[in-house]
């Protein structure tokens, strides 16, 4: 997130914490999974540890897939045009949806996205519970908005545009605000939408994967509206809210699964497959598919 944008933006993330944890103490009928103390202070300090991290991270590993595409590209827009600006915000939302569903298809990267997800509350304090210290699977994502900046796009707007991403989605992660103007809903990502998209229960699971536009969900088939109760969380619950255990659990399952595999394609299988992909289910289901002829 851009430096300067996440300053400004520190105090409403606050207030909005703040007025939405008031609100719910005052409801009788508030949801039970909706704000829980030790996992609100779990989210802030995991938040608060990567904001430490992520800076150093950076110095260590400066390599950008945008950058060096930004600096090859023949084409080249003017930041200066409105409509550079509008054309972006389509772009690189675009560019979101695709490594936001590669998050949830690959484990390597959902080793990082899954911290995110692994809470069985939904709240505010949710929307800043990110991942820090995943350089391998940081910069493999970072591929994803590769083509915004070989359109044109200067590095530095891309990572504005991505910023303003992140910022739109603090607000939607909550269950105070039920659904909007049914247009708002049709074409933009909502709280209903997203509350959707953090169900670790079916029809909710890998869905809803867009950042500031639904559409790219009703598009490319992966929609799916709120119709029943919300499970949220992981669907093997972590059970902690130690931030270290919250950041590495899943890299230490992808590796321990890794150095359990019997062959490479089972290795590789765990890294790049989806989230529970099996070695021995793969096996299984090989060997029940008859030989062609």
């Amino acid at each position: 997130m851009n430096a300067d944008l996440f300053v400004y933006a520190l105090p409403a993330f606050a207030a909005l914490m703040l007025i939405e944890w008031i609100a719910d103490r005052r409801d009788p009928d508030r949801p039970a999974n909706g704000i829980n103390g030790r996992d609100t202070a779990s989210n802030i300090a995991t938040f608060a540890i990567g904001r430490v991290a992520k800076p150093l991270l950076a110095h260590a590993i400066p390599f950008s897939g945008v950058v060096l595409a930004a600096h090859f590209t023949p084409l080249h827009l003017s930041p200066t045009s409105w409509w550079v600006w509008l054309l972006g915000l389509i772009v690189t939302d675009f560019c979101y949806y695709w490594a936001h569903r590669a998050d949830h298809r690959v484990r390597l990267l959902w080793t990082a996205h899954n911290v995110h997800h692994s809470s069985r509350f939904f709240n505010f304090s949710t929307a800043i519970r990110l991942s820090w210290a995943h350089p391998v699977a940081n910069i493999l994502r970072g591929f994803f908005w590769v083509p915004a900046a070989l359109l044109g796009f200067p590095a530095w707007m891309v990572f504005a545009l991505q910023s303003l991403g992140l910022l739109y989605q603090f607000p939607i992660h909550t269950q105070r605000v039920k659904t909007l103007w049914r247009p708002i809903e049709f074409v933009f990502n909502t709280p209903a939408h997203h509350r959707v998209h953090h169900g670790s229960n079916q029809p909710y699971l890998d869905t809803n994967y867009g950042g500031i536009l639904i559409i790219w969900d009703r598009l490319f088939n992966s929609f799916a509206a709120e119709t029943e109760p919300i499970r949220y969380g992981l669907t093997k619950d972590l059970d902690s809210d130690n931030p270290i255990k919250v950041n590495y659990a899943e890299l230490m399952n992808l590796v321990s699964d890794v150095r359990g595999a019997r062959t490479w394609r089972g290795r590789v299988g765990y890294v790049f497959g989806p989230p529970g992909w099996s070695e021995h289910q793969f096996e299984a289901e090989r060997e029940k598919t008859p030989a062609a002829a």
